[in-house]
């Protein structure tokens, strides 16, 4: 008895052994690619039918984005006619329509010019979120549903021409006020990324309601405004006041962070760089620093190749974490990927969300896309293990080059659009 007894240990030590290893390997076993190299595998290979993926690719490329290759241009024909709507920031002609498929950590498909740097318009708007996020998980930044003038220092505007003894300014403001309203006291971390704070206000010679303004002019400066929370309003200039918000809790410029946190750790390429305007300059701890913007739309914000945006999707692909790492909490993306109650398919900024296939009728409930203009797309799908990158595809086309390329999965991946 005492001999089986024995056995009988060593049997359920060596199964909680075996256990415990084929748990740590189901962890770590997912590929995830260097700063050197990223694996290719074949259609056929992570079982992709080959001939409905080319269908899928042929249908992007034949479908570029009509509007000017010149993004310069393309501005001044969308928002160039906005009160206030002139370029302050730099652009940059685009390149070919270019994508990526990846499936289970692995390129499938690539096509255009993936290693081209190249404006990425609104995905900008994410790399602000992941930069709170990263405030958020070490604590300097405590609480999201907090007011966020309380964190705030004074910002105070570089401009190498100002004086101080200049009798016109005299008894006027000397830092940029951007929470002294009651209204705009009430604003909140969480309402800035989800773009519901209704912020009231002008930042970098933008004013609020000159970002895609009512067509009743009547109303741009005397609108009614809303509850921080209960409305959904996309706005640059809000989206700018968070960058600027982010920079001033960090105190050094948010290129700086992210690559020091994020971008380095993920194998990124020294290729990418985030921008900012003419005049968005501020002073932090005697430091010049320039604020940089959400996106292009009066110029500025990330300029990046396929492959980096590629890279920092299959970050939020694998929930945050590369390799045995974990760069962004699950906890903050787990907030970042739960629909506002004002906007069901909008997270954080910018995660589109499918919720009820509102978004992408072709593509499974669940799955997000990170979008700019262009139309720019990191769209990801963790049923399937997929991420695809899209640049320069005509909006209007995304939502069946989408369900062409989940057609090419085979009949469980179609199973799961339900």
């Amino acid at each position: 008895m005492k001999i089986f007894s024995v056995y009988k240990t060593s049997l359920i030590a060596f199964a909680f052994i075996a256990f415990f290893n084929v748990s740590i390997f189901a962890q770590t076993s997912r590929y995830f690619p260097n700063a050197e190299n990223w694996e290719t595998r074949t259609p056929q290979q992570v079982k992709i039918d080959a001939a409905k993926l080319k269908e899928a690719i042929d249908f992007a490329v034949e479908n570029e984005a009509k509007a000017p290759r010149d993004q310069e241009l393309g501005q001044l024909q969308t928002f160039g006619r906005e009160p206030f709507g002139e370029i302050i920031g730099l652009t940059k002609p685009r390149g070919e329509m270019t994508g990526i498929i990846i499936k289970n950590g692995f390129i499938v498909a690539e096509w255009g010019e993936p290693f081209r740097v190249d404006m990425t318009h609104s995905v900008t708007k994410s790399f602000i979120t992941a930069a709170v996020g990263l405030a958020f998980d070490r604590k300097i930044i405590r609480d999201l549903n907090a007011p966020v003038y309380k964190e705030m220092a004074p910002v105070a505007a570089y401009n190498s021409l100002a004086r101080f003894d200049d009798a016109e300014k005299f008894g006027k403001a000397k830092f940029l006020e951007l929470f002294e309203t009651e209204h705009n006291k009430k604003i909140t971390w969480d309402n800035l990324l989800r773009q519901t704070s209704d912020w009231q206000g002008s930042l970098w010679g933008k004013p609020d309601w000159a970002d895609r303004p009512d067509r009743d002019n009547s109303t741009w400066l005397t609108k009614k405004r809303s509850e921080p929370g209960t409305v959904y309003e996309y706005n640059d200039t809000r989206v700018n006041l968070l960058a600027l918000c982010a920079l001033n809790v960090w105190r050094k410029p948010l290129p700086q962070v992210l690559k020091e946190n994020l971008m380095d750790e993920i194998g990124a390429s020294g290729s990418w760089r985030w921008h900012g305007y003419e005049n968005s300059f501020v002073l932090i701890d005697g430091q010049i620093m320039q604020s940089v913007s959400g996106g292009g739309h009066w110029g500025g914000g990330m300029f990046i190749s396929a492959r980096d945006m590629a890279r920092f999707g299959l970050l939020f692909l694998r929930r945050g974490k590369w390799n045995n790492k974990q760069i962004i909490s699950e906890d903050f993306l787990k907030r970042a990927e739960t629909p506002g109650a004002a906007e069901p398919t909008y997270g954080y900024m910018n995660f589109f969300l499918n919720t009820d296939q509102k978004l992408y009728k072709n593509a499974p409930e669940g799955t997000i896309a990170i979008l700019g203009n262009g139309t720019n797309i990191i769209y990801f799908d963790r049923k399937n293990d997929l991420l695809i990158v899209a640049r320069w595809i005509e909006n209007s086309k995304v939502d069946e080059f989408l369900g062409k390329v989940i057609a090419s999965l085979g009949e469980s991946a179609a199973s799961s659009k339900k």
